[in-house]
């Protein structure tokens, strides 16, 4: 009897994904870790030093005091069959080593970008593309705000049709989920499809 309540259990669990939130120094994924996870998220956050002068490009995030050395991570429920489990990677060149094991067994990521500072998303979109892993784009409003329309960030990044682009606050919860269901969707989309 104890047996066959093991085998229920199990059948019932939740299917988990691995989704990465990658992106540029200081494009906000620690932000939109920490505001969509339903759990204090695991930060691996320190301040930045004088070490990093030289090193870290601060030109429109003068205000930046820590940043991530290893990870993010954090955790959703999206419905009682589906757990993402988020993981953010560090944003700066010299830790970028690691995003080839932070992407092992994920199958999709959300690339974040800043429109002051889009150079800092070209090597993330390139990541991705380059290894087949499937991802949207998330713009992320700082100050709540959007200077230009999706078409143009598109063009800008070069950023092909088919890839999602998407207008979000990494601040706001709602706005970070619906960034991750677009996401999902089109993971369920591509699946359904092969």
């Amino acid at each position: 009897m104890a047996g066959s309540d093991v085998a229920t259990d199990a059948s019932s669990a939740p299917d988990t994904v691995k989704i990465l939130i990658a992106g540029g120094f200081g494009v906000g994924k620690t932000t939109m870790v920490g505001s969509v996870s339903e759990i204090v998220p695991l930060r691996t956050e320190e301040p930045l030093t004088m070490a990093g002068l030289g090193v870290d490009d601060l030109d429109g995030i003068e205000e930046k005091r820590a940043t991530t050395v290893a990870l993010d991570f954090g955790r959703i429920t999206i419905s009682q069959d589906l757990v993402l489990y988020l993981f953010g990677t560090p944003g700066q060149q010299r830790f970028w080593f690691m995003w080839n094991d932070l992407a092992l067994g994920a199958l999709g990521a959300v690339v974040l970008v800043d429109v002051r500072r889009p150079e800092s998303s070209f090597a993330a979109i390139d990541f991705f593309e380059r290894r087949g892993i499937p991802f949207v784009v998330g713009v992320n409003g700082f100050f709540g705000e959007h200077p230009y329309p999706p078409e143009d960030i598109r063009e800008a990044l070069a950023v092909p049709e088919h890839v999602q682009l998407l207008l979000c606050d990494a601040r706001d919860r709602e706005s970070c989920r619906d960034v991750l269901i677009a996401l999902i969707d089109q993971l369920i989309a591509s699946a359904v499809q092969a």
